[in-house]
């Protein structure tokens, strides 16, 4: 488990425990995090949104429910909704003073999303992200399997020009 202020989980809209990361945050935070979900957020959330709830029994103080969309090959608005979900994650960390926040690739698990765009969104999004009191400024990426990382260090060095040492 990161040591940060706030870890994303990739949500469903409903907002229910699922599979993947979602299923394991929900089994590491312990029933509060359901029943706060439920009782905050009863409608759920939508698909390019997010979320926030306190974190239960996790190290961290918070955790972010963002809401991505399932890949219909691009032609769905699938980009954009994607770019809110890392956005509004951003926006609700940096409202909670959080200074630290991980992230998962929101969408390429159980909604396909194909990761080298998804990571390219997601840098886009972090790198134009402004936030008044400079929060968060700490932001990670933790990434479950080796294609996702391949992908995600694939696009940090195009769209940064960053060279990562692996």
């Amino acid at each position: 488990m990161e040591n940060v202020d706030a870890i994303v989980n990739a949500a469903n809209s409903r907002l229910i425990a699922g599979g993947g990361v979602d299923g394991a945050i929900h089994s590491k935070a312990g029933p509060t995090l359901t029943d706060q979900t439920r009782e905050k957020y009863p409608q759920g959330c939508p698909t390019g949104s997010a979320v926030i709830t306190l974190a239960g029994l996790l190290q961290c103080r918070y955790v972010i429910h963002a809401v991505g969309p399932r890949w219909e090959e691009g032609g769905f608005h699938e980009a954009e909704l994607l770019a809110g979900a890392y956005r509004r994650s951003l926006e609700l960390a940096a409202d909670y003073e959080c200074h630290s926040i991980a992230f998962p690739a929101i969408s390429t698990g159980a909604y396909h999303y194909p990761p080298l765009q998804s990571a390219r969104i997601a840098f886009e999004v972090v790198r134009d992200f402004e936030s008044p009191r400079n929060m968060p400024d700490d932001i990670r990426f933790i990434l479950f399997s080796q294609p996702i990382y391949d992908a995600f260090v694939t696009a940090l060095r195009e769209t940064e020009g960053f060279e990562i040492d692996e």
